[in-house]
């Protein structure tokens, strides 16, 4: 889940080799004297260390936050798993699932970042666009190792409990937490390989931006528009299987609330593109390559469009596909999320 952000396609004026674009990273080229160097994976990992101390408070303040939850017994996870309500027997899965909201939370942030560098920016923003960028670099890093520890975590929660000896439980906690179909229980048969495709998907495609200048700017640009699907597959993972969130109510709807400021500008983006190749011309043209961009262009925009749609609906509503909650006495046998 990392800088997910469409990048505009071919097609725009020239840019001359370091300069910033719209597609919020420096286009790739030679570097004239007196001219900044090229980011690199080293420096921005030198420069991602105030972004990573943020998220590790974040993260130490959604455990204590989650913890205090189920010692009052006034969290979802309670009445979904029972067995849980001793708050001090599953430290390690409720750091767990402190991870998986924190690198949720970074992961929209750099979303957001990335579609205020890609798209139409407001007139006044707190930082220069390089300070943005660097930023969006890093929070993006920094969600990939999130992510990492969220399933490092669960899955060392999973040793914890398992009674084989040490070298088989760790053996098979890797396989129920990085292979895919490995996880068979439950709801996790669909939800943890949909994790598993986001950090898959976000390692490659945020480390990707680093080489760019090897594969090339459009084949780079091309790539980087499929890491939207990340953060996605990310939500649907939570909202399908966080027992945080597994029923109706505020919590669940603060998790589509905050898919509506992506949705408003993704739209904007796509409404003002910043390449002329990407807009909606009034004609679709003679050709059929160029009827098929049209068509291609004005879909995207409808969907996006149904989907802002959708948001609101859902929010306004709090219909937003959680389950019903159960009665009191009514226990649950599911097993971890």
């Amino acid at each position: 889940m990392t800088n997910p952000h469409p990048a505009p396609g071919p097609g725009a004026a020239a840019e001359t080799p370091g300069s910033t674009t719209s597609d919020g990273p420096q286009v790739p080229g030679p570097r004239r004297s007196g001219e900044p160097r090229r980011p690199t994976l080293r420096s921005d990992l030198r420069a991602s260390w105030p972004d990573g101390l943020a998220a590790l408070v974040i993260t130490a303040a959604v455990f204590v936050l989650l913890y205090l939850r189920i010692r009052n017994e006034t969290s979802s996870t309670v009445t979904v798993m029972p067995f849980m309500a001793d708050a001090d027997a599953f430290l390690l899965y409720f750091l767990s699932q402190a991870f998986g909201w924190s690198a949720l939370l970074w992961a929209w942030g750099t979303v957001i970042l990335g579609l205020l560098l890609s798209g139409p920016r407001p007139s006044r923003l707190p930082l220069s666009g390089p300070r943005l960028e660097r930023l969006h670099r890093t929070t993006s890093l920094n969600t990939i190792a999130l992510i990492a520890a969220h399933a490092l975590f669960f899955g060392a929660e999973l040793v914890r409990f398992d009674t084989a000896a040490w070298n088989s439980a760790v053996a098979t906690a890797f396989v129920e937490v990085f292979v895919p179909g490995g996880y068979d229980s439950g709801t996790g048969r669909i939800a943890i390989p949909v994790g598993q495709a986001a950090l898959y998907l976000a390692i490659p495609l945020g480390l990707l931006f680093y080489v760019r200048h090897r594969i090339g700017p459009k084949t780079w640009r091309v790539l980087h528009r499929c890491v939207i699907v990340v953060y996605v597959l990310s939500v649907w993972h939570t909202l399908l299987y966080g027992t945080n969130v597994w029923y109706d109510g505020w919590f669940r709807t603060g998790v589509w609330l905050l898919q509506l400021p992506i949705a408003a500008l993704l739209l904007l983006r796509l409404l003002r593109p910043a390449r002329r190749s990407e807009k909606l011309s009034g004609s679709p043209g003679a050709s059929a390559g160029a009827r098929t961009g049209w068509a291609l262009r004005l879909g995207g925009r409808l969907a996006v469009a149904a989907v802002l749609v959708a948001l609101v609906a859902v929010v306004a509503s709090g219909r937003d596909g959680g389950r019903s909650v159960p009665p009191e006495d009514t226990s649950s046998t599911h097993n971890h999320d």
